[in-house]
């Protein structure tokens, strides 16, 4: 069914493009779906994406179209590459077509008024839906050019995730599967708050023996989150936890990691957004999980400390210092420490 059917790719960022040009890689008609007219006939004349993946060549195989109805009507397989902002204003007009869709989530974010997970957004959208969430140490530019690079669909529907293996897996990319999509899908959210923190102490200079205890602290908070909300915290030794972790906290291609190098070059956060020119999906993502973690009663002192900068006006050595002040806890908190 696939094989002979469009594949629609919504939203033509730097990872929608990416995506939509390891599917053609693959042999497979793709329509890469934006808003914008003049993007859309951008990339068709000059086959790139000019505005977000500047020098990598799309395709023959990829179309890029801006009819949304006459896409997901077109395509059962659908992958979903929209800023989290702009998920409901754009599929909902739509719902009605997603019916029976296989429909694959790539967004990285959290919804501000109800807490709810890009996958569970879609789900309320089109309730008979097939859903899937796709997530993993994939910055966009390495993988159009074609570093290697791994990635994790995340479903219940197993048949789903092989159909998304089937399509995607190539070469150089490498596409796993799991069956905890909502673990999968807030490791992905999460890990975009701390990588703000890990630019701004790789912006102020400070050592690698600091920046790795901030990681390893990060992947401590979000494993101690997910698993109060109900996710396998095993989920997070993966490449949707660790693994995204570790990239988007070292990569200076990392958006949320460019917008903390800013910020500790001493620009204002709406200035290093503007910079960015792109969705930094961390700085949404903070304000909503420090309410909740403090709902829940989690400990998140990273989480606290970053909002602490961003919103309160305290600096990132405060917040260090108030971290190694603070009361030692155990280093991992899914291991009986009985015995010691």
């Amino acid at each position: 069914m696939i094989a002979k059917q469009p594949i629609a790719v919504l939203g033509g960022g730097s990872f929608g493009t990416a995506l939509a040009n390891l599917l053609a890689e693959n042999g497979h008609i793709v329509r890469l779906w934006m808003r914008d007219p003049e993007q859309a006939e951008a990339i068709r004349t000059r086959r790139e994406n000019p505005r977000y993946l500047k020098g990598i060549g799309v395709l023959p195989g990829v179309e890029p179209v801006t009819d949304l109805a006459t896409t997901v009507s077109a395509s059962e397989l659908i992958f979903i590459v929209l800023p989290s902002s702009a998920l409901r204003q754009v599929l909902q007009p739509v719902s009605a077509l997603l019916d029976g869709k296989m429909l694959v989530s790539t967004t990285k974010g959290i919804e501000a008024q109800s807490f709810k997970l890009m996958s569970q957004i879609i789900e309320e959208i089109a309730p008979r839906a097939r859903i899937g969430v796709l997530s993993g140490p994939n910055l966009a530019r390495e993988i159009a050019e074609h570093a290697l690079t791994a990635t994790v669909i995340a479903s219940e529907d197993e048949a789903l995730c092989q159909a998304v293996q089937a399509v995607l897996h190539g070469r150089t990319f490498r596409v796993y599967a799991s069956g905890d999509r909502f673990g999968v899908e807030l490791g992905g959210a999460l890990k975009n708050v701390y990588a703000i923190m890990a630019g701004m102490a790789a912006s102020l200079g400070m050592g690698e023996n600091t920046k790795s205890m901030l990681i390893t602290r990060a992947l401590a908070e979000m494993t101690r989150f997910a698993a109060r909300l109900g996710a396998n915290p095993m989920t997070f030794l993966g490449l949707a936890g660790v693994g995204d972790l570790i990239v988007t906290c070292t990569s200076p291609k990392s958006r949320n990691y460019q917008v903390g190098h800013a910020l500790g070059q001493g620009l204002a956060l709406e200035e290093a957004v503007a910079r960015l020119g792109e969705v930094a999906e961390g700085v949404n993502t903070l304000r909503v999980l420090k309410a909740k973690a403090e709902e829940l009663d989690v400990y998140m002192p990273l989480v606290a400390g970053l909002h602490a900068i961003l919103f309160e006006g305290r600096t990132l050595a405060q917040v260090i210092e108030a971290l190694m002040t603070g009361e030692p806890k155990t280093d991992v908190d899914f291991i009986s420490t009985s015995g010691f």
